[in-house]
């Protein structure tokens, strides 16, 4: 949601800045862990381990004489040994010297909790605690118009410090048009799964809707709803035994599974406000998102 960091839109990023979020209505983090994605149809996913969390460093009170935050952000998947792919819109009009960080372990949110107790004042240390810093690439056509924003990043990473914390097998990508190769009748009988390390769907409460829990990876099925250039919409419609995305799943996969093998075939960028409805995800067999991520990653 809206925050002075990321642009003015309804995204599902937000991660941990919880006192910022919160001027805009929303609480998009907890200090301790819970079921997120959608705690609806959600359970953990260790076994994606090649799903982890945007972490950022940042000056949140333009101070220097004050440590900078650390926080997790968004989600996002390696898709080679050293390229971890997320939204443009995660990556995006940060203030001056922000760093970016990517952690691929189960529970983010805690591994910071640790850090921050024992490094206080060190925001470097905390970062490098539980994560790996590297350097951020984003479409240079984003923002782009509604018809494709070119909402696509990468953050290109030391592949030997990795594979040094980690161990993980790099997300499939999709070959050109594979979706809509597959037609209305083949998308509604394909598998969809989303992971993340995003928030809950909205909790009424005394002050208002919250968004608890966040900084765990998960997983939820959801089901086919609409396709079109450059998105892919699936449902989370709770009767129907799907969960879904929410705040902190930008950037993060959805994976479908096509012809027998388990492909990443969309990103996380936006949906409804209460995370109830519909996951609106980004492409990834279109040309313009591959022509972004072809000087990173071979593409099939």
């Amino acid at each position: 949601m809206p925050i002075s960091s990321i642009p003015a839109a309804l995204r599902r990023a937000g991660g941990a800045l919880a006192a910022v979020s919160a001027a805009a209505g929303l609480l998009v983090a907890a200090t301790t862990p819970a079921a997120a994605i959608n705690s609806y149809n959600a359970t953990p996913a260790p076994e994606r381990t090649e799903v982890g969390a945007l972490v950022v460093q940042w000056d949140d009170d333009a101070n220097p004489a004050t440590p900078d935050r650390v926080d997790w952000m968004c989600s996002g998947t390696m898709v080679d040994r050293d390229t971890f792919l997320t939204a443009a819109h995660c990556t995006s009009d940060w203030p001056a010297g922000a760093r970016f960080y990517v952690s691929l372990d189960q529970d983010v949110q805690s591994g910071l909790d640790a850090a921050r107790a024992a490094h206080p004042g060190d925001p470097a240390a905390v970062a490098a605690a539980v994560a790996v810093e590297g350097a951020a690439h984003q479409d240079p056509g984003y923002p782009g118009p509604a018809a494709d924003p070119h909402d696509i990043a990468v953050i290109q990473l030391p592949a030997a410090a990795v594979a040094a914390r980690w161990t993980f097998a790099p997300a499939v990508l999709p070959t050109e048009n594979q979706l809509g190769a597959l037609g209305p009748q083949g998308l509604n009988a394909t598998a969809f799964v989303t992971a993340g390390y995003g928030t809950q769907e909205a909790q009424r409460g005394p002050g208002g809707l919250t968004h608890p829990g966040g900084g765990v990876r998960m997983k939820a099925p959801v089901g086919f709803d609409a396709l079109n250039a450059p998105w892919i919409r699936l449902a989370m419609t709770a009767r129907q035994g799907n969960g879904g995305a929410c705040y902190g799943d930008s950037g993060g996969p959805n994976f479908a599974t096509v012809g027998g093998r388990f492909l990443l075939v969309a990103t996380t960028i936006t949906g409804d406000g209460p995370c109830y409805a519909t996951n609106v995800t980004y492409r990834l067999d279109t040309p313009v998102a591959r022509a972004f991520l072809a000087p990173f990653v071979t593409l099939p």
